[in-house]
């Protein structure tokens, strides 16, 4: 848009560019951007386009780049300053260029004291020797340092330490604490300790790492949640769980974990603990810590499945459920073995309703349970008269091609007539039928009979006729004379003249209730239709007997 309006950029609006877009890993269009600067709008770069420049150069790891700008400084009439210096310095010791950043510094010392080192270009050099494993060429930096009237700070000495640590020179190190090598400016802190303990520990002296440990106290360092990690960790890995639960217990009560120090704990190097603590039915205790360390923002999938693990073998279900829903809600997937043994359990505990939830949440994993998890779970939530969760279920089984039970699915319609959900009961028979599933019909009907649901038990029958299947004859006369008994005379004949469609030949006693009813009611015409059939059903039926007293069933 200045472009356009032509208003020409300043070195100012050139810096702001640079700096967002070397953020952001842009460097191509860094260095157009610088071009277009120097050619187009003739802008004049500073000190501060080149301290921006080489950072940004030097964090996407183009220190050579970074290098050409801090050379180039002169020629633009810049002269760099101790930014300048020490960001070149880090990015060559990054690189691995020490020796060359070493160079750079001593030029700098060259300038006069108007540009010299200070504490940050030692201790940057001091890092990149160390990290090289050169300590003896750290050592030398660092001693030259103090002969430069700098006091090293704890970052200096902490830097210093790691790599002596690394590097076995002990005798150094006790130089250093006991303040013979630095003029005596070290102040142990907590980062100091912790570099030493990790080191120990790392080469399974732990009787020393605990000496450490206790020195801290005794100089009122205070150990924060790495000092506890690396120790727990270690002794977990050496087989002593007895003294690792001591430290474990204290980093609980102190609640160490939660104190904002900056250093964030890793939940995962608590791992071997809470494995060793589920393991001898401490499960509890180690949920204390492990919601600490989610307190703090810290996550680790494996811890969960430990704790959910360890939870099931407990007994304690309905816990190791809620860690189960608070690690889906961190985009978490459980394994199969986790879902398996907490629906077992639950399942187990009477509690089929959170089986049921954990079945959904295991199927949003992508696992498939086996047929005969959801049939075990089907089976309690009927036991409990679940109505609503069978009939959700059965739907889920549906979609997921599980095979259907005919007892099972009886009982549920069952269950849901019998707790007033008629229209899902009809609903679950309706999508039964359609994957080409049955109930027991018969059962229903008279079971709906003895319920006084006459119409939903005529409902089914009709249903059941509409599929061609054709109810016995003793249900049928049940409904039929039920309906008759009620004073539903209008139901009664429908599901007559239904059945006479089909074939099926009903009692006598029954038609005649019907007749009745139907002349009760003033319905003459449908009287005289059961009339006739009921006569010629008698006529048929004495025929039938006369035949058989006389031996001759062929003129039947």
């Amino acid at each position: 848009m200045m472009k356009s309006l032509g208003i020409s950029p300043s070195v100012v609006t050139f810096n702001s560019l640079f700096l967002i877009l070397l953020k952001r890993g842009r460097t191509g269009m860094v260095y157009e951007l610088f071009d277009e600067m120097l050619k187009t709008y003739g802008a004049k770069p500073d000190v501060y386009t080149f301290n921006i420049l080489i950072r940004g150069s030097c964090i996407n790891s183009m220190v050579d780049q970074g290098f050409r700008f801090f050379k180039e400084m002169e020629k633009h009439g810049c002269d760099p300053d101790v930014i300048t210096y020490n960001t070149i310095i880090d990015g060559l010791c990054r690189a691995g260029k020490v020796k060359i950043a070493h160079n750079v510094l001593k030029g700098m010392v060259k300038k006069g004291h108007q540009l010299s080192p200070n504490v940050v270009s030692y201790t940057t050099l001091v890092r990149g020797y160390c990290e090289k494993q050169e300590v003896e060429r750290a050592l030398d930096v660092f001693e030259e340092m103090v002969d430069c009237g700098l006091k090293p700070t704890s970052i200096t000495y902490n830097t210093l330490v790691q790599g002596l640590c690394e590097a076995k020179k002990f005798d150094r190190i006790k130089e250093i604490l006991e303040g013979t090598l630095g003029g005596g400016g070290l102040i142990p802190d907590t980062c100091t300790f912790n570099t030493l303990i990790t080191y120990h520990c790392n080469v399974e002296n732990l009787d020393e790492a605990m000496k450490v440990f206790e020195n801290m106290s005794h100089l009122k360092v205070k150990p924060d949640s790495a000092t506890y990690s690396v120790l727990i960790r270690s002794f977990c890995q050496k087989g002593y769980f007895d003294r690792a639960e001591k430290l474990f217990d204290d980093l609980m009560k102190k609640e160490i974990l939660l104190c904002d120090d900056g250093c964030t704990p890793l939940v995962a190097a608590y791992n071997p603990m809470f494995e060793y603590l589920c393991k001898i039915g401490k499960t509890k205790k180690a949920e204390k810590v492990f919601r600490q360390l989610m307190r703090r923002g810290t996550q680790d999938p494996f811890a969960y499945e430990i704790l959910i693990m360890g939870h099931c073998r407990e007994g304690t279900f309905n816990d190791a459920h809620e860690l189960l829903v608070l690690m889906l809600r961190r985009d978490y997937i459980p394994s199969i073995e986790i879902y398996e043994s907490l629906i077992e359990g639950l399942l187990q505990k009477n509690d089929p309703k959170v089986a049921y939830d954990t079945l959904e949440k295991m199927l949003k994993s992508s696992h498939l349970p086996r047929s005969s998890t959801f049939h075990q779970i089907l089976t309690e939530l009927i036991k409990k008269n679940c109505a609503s969760e069978c009939a959700s279920l059965v739907i889920l089984m549906l979609d997921n091609k599980v095979r259907q039970s005919i007892s099972l699915s009886t009982d549920i319609v069952r269950i849901l007539f019998q707790t007033g959900l008629r229209e899902r009961a009809f609903e679950i028979v309706r999508c039964l039928y359609e994957n080409e599933y049955m109930v027991n019909m018969e059962d229903l009907v008279v079971f709906l009979c003895q319920c006084r649901k006459l119409l939903e038990a005529r409902e089914l029958l009709l249903f059941s006729l509409s599929k061609g299947h054709i109810l016995n004859v003793d249900t049928c006369s049940t409904l039929l004379y039920s309906l008759c008994k009620a004073r539903r005379a209008s139901e009664a004949f429908e599901i007559y003249y239904e059945l006479l469609e089909k074939g099926v030949q009903q009692p006598l006693k029954c038609l005649e209730e019907l007749r009745l009813v139907l002349e009760t009611e003033g319905r003459t015409k449908e009287a005289e239709f059961v009339k006739k059939r009921t006569l010629g059903q008698s006529q048929s039926d004495r025929l039938v007997q006369t035949c058989a007293s006389e031996g001759d069933i062929s003129n039947v």
